[in-house]
């Protein structure tokens, strides 16, 4: 099928830049900082740098810096959690090279905590054998790191922050990155020159009808990288946290609160209905087994009726004001009292392993086009992440990306014919276009979440395929001539909400195994056979939403990507 885009006669602002960072998380602006002297242009769809996941993530940044630790020993925990497909050479890259960055970061004034003596204070998490994560704020690592790195990249002059703008498209020319198509509040369509462009977009967890993810996390990056034939990979692997606070008063369109895994590192425990503990009968670890051991197994519970909730009354003494603010204050406010009753959990979407194939140094299939943070798929996280891994992996890739464009000689801005796209005219009716979003994320995590089997997905697939002719027939029958940024991103972010849909479906259904945070009910054991990544292209599908009726993994399953890392 042919993928019409129809457009209006007008053609947008033209603006060039060195190097384009799109996304403001911690590999974003990592990479934007390290970028010094190019000239930066970093945009955010959001009002202003505060938002996307880095902000939310309450559990603190993995490294060996502790004495009795060594990068050697993250490695292997990092191996572990991945269940066989992580690429070691990067984990090594991460781990080793995350000890220099995460003190670099504490030598440049990082607000890290620090224990009675002042020194850096260390704490545990799921499947870390060592203490070894280091936390902002007590349980506001993320936030306290994010306002941290946005007031020195607001005082770098050489960075020029666009915020409230929307990227819409890539643009390449002759098989290399021209620039981007944006969507900016006051002017409106603008295209953004620049042969240099690192996507830092972050995940996709808004895809799912339960998650931890801020509203922004729409797999923008994936879906614009996809449609230019990026080459992407690892998609079945979406990471649910297992200790989401279920609040019955909550909207299935907010981010659920998160509790953080270092509750359950510093003794919480995990118990039913008649508060029986249920994890030491499904793995050796306890409640501090990989998060997919400990996410199926609440959901379990939870579809017996046999309820789920995290007991914190054992470990009041732990659990201070001070160390973990946070919690205290999600528990409060949803009516609990987390120091005299259980906390009701669910699992949540919270972390894509998939994205954009990247090496180590970031560079992906498409020449010009670096990706790193959460929107990347180096091989670091194999098929399960481990806590703590994403901050450090942003803070030590959107540094790799950085060094690596600063050694490029910059080609000439390649001249490219462009026009602003027309959006349809249902995006004026923010309830139609919510109604399409919200099922489909409902479909999404019934079918294609925590667990899996074949008539889910296919069913899933089929709602997606649907949707996707939909939105197409919308964007050539209709089209208004002024849309505002509400309308552009809200179209937009549907548009490739679809797109990852359509293409994590795919490679779920593709993979005839249980591993990491892929599981299938009907296939609950993993196969030798399948212990290799799955990478897609564009040229697979011969259109941007991948709609062949194709159950089989037989086209898709390889062991080497066409990139070389």
């Amino acid at each position: 099928m042919t993928r019409i885009r129809p457009f209006d006669a007008e053609i947008p602002i033209i603006e060039s830049s060195e190097v384009i960072v799109i996304g403001s998380g911690m590999a974003g602006m990592v990479a934007a900082l390290q970028l010094s002297p190019r000239k930066v242009t970093l945009i955010t769809k959001t009002p202003s740098l505060t938002g996307g996941s880095t902000a939310w993530a309450q559990g603190g940044i993995a490294a060996a810096i502790g004495d009795d630790d060594s990068p050697q020993e993250h490695a292997k925990d990092t191996l572990i959690a991945g269940a066989g497909l992580n690429d070691k050479a990067i984990v090594d890259i991460l781990t080793f090279d995350g000890v220099d960055r995460l003190k670099k970061l504490i030598e440049a004034g990082a607000p890290f905590d620090r224990n009675v003596k002042g020194e850096i204070q260390l704490g545990r998490e799921a499947a870390h054998k060592n203490r070894r994560i280091v936390h902002a704020g007590g349980d506001s690592t993320g936030v306290h790191i994010h306002n941290w790195l946005a007031d020195a990249v607001s005082k770098e002059p050489y960075i020029n922050v666009k915020t409230s703008t929307f990227a819409w498209e890539l643009k390449i020319k002759n098989g290399r990155i021209a620039g981007v198509l944006v969507y900016q509040e006051p002017h409106g369509w603008v295209f953004l020159r620049s042969s240099c462009i690192v996507m830092a977009t972050g995940g996709l967890g808004q895809l799912f009808q339960r998650t931890t993810n801020p509203l922004e996390a729409t797999a923008d990056g994936l879906a614009m990288a996809y449609r230019v034939g990026a080459e992407v990979a690892d998609l079945e692997f979406v990471q649910f946290h297992p200790t989401a606070l279920a609040d019955p008063k909550s909207k299935d369109n907010l981010p659920m609160p998160l509790l953080t895994e270092a509750l359950r590192g510093e003794g919480a425990t995990l118990v039913d209905t008649i508060g029986k503990r249920f994890m030491l009968s499904e793995h050796p670890d306890g409640e501090l087994a990989p998060r997919d051991v400990v996410a199926r197994a609440i959901w379990k519970r939870l579809q017996n009726d046999k309820g789920a909730f995290l007991d914190l009354r054992s470990v009041f003494d732990k659990i201070s004001k001070k160390r973990f603010p946070t919690v205290i204050e999600i528990c409060r406010k949803a009516g609990f009292d987390p120091f005299n009753e259980l906390i009701p959990i669910a699992p949540a979407a919270h972390y894509h392993m998939g994205g954009i194939v990247s090496d180590r140094l970031g560079r992906t299939s498409i020449e010009g086009l670096w990706a790193c943070g959460e929107v990347a798929a180096t091989g670091v996280h194999g098929a399960n992440r481990l806590a703590s891994n994403s901050l450090l992996e942003g803070l030590v890739f959107g540094y790799r990306v950085a060094e690596d464009i600063k050694k490029q000689k910059l080609p000439h801005h390649l001249n490219i014919d462009t026009e602003s796209p027309k959006t349809p005219e249902i995006a004026r009716k923010n309830s139609e276009v919510n109604s399409l979003t919200k099922s489909l994320r409902k479909t999404m995590y019934e079918n294609v979440g925590l667990c899996r089997d074949l008539e889910g997905m296919k069913l899933a697939y089929r709602a997606h395929k649907n949707l996707a002719i939909k939105l197409t027939q919308f964007e050539i029958q209709t089209e208004t001539l002024n849309p505002t940024l509400d309308m552009v991103r809200s179209w937009g972010e549907l548009r490739n909400l679809t797109l990852a849909g359509c293409l994590i479906t795919k490679a779920a259904l593709g993979r005839s195994e249980s591993r990491g945070a892929h599981y299938r009910i009907d296939f609950p054991k993993q196969n030798v056979e399948e212990n290799v990544r799955q990478y897609l292209k564009l040229k697979d599908f011969g259109d941007p939403f991948g709609l062949q009726e194709d159950y089989s993994n037989d086209s898709k399953t390889q062991a080497t990507s066409s990139l070389s890392a």
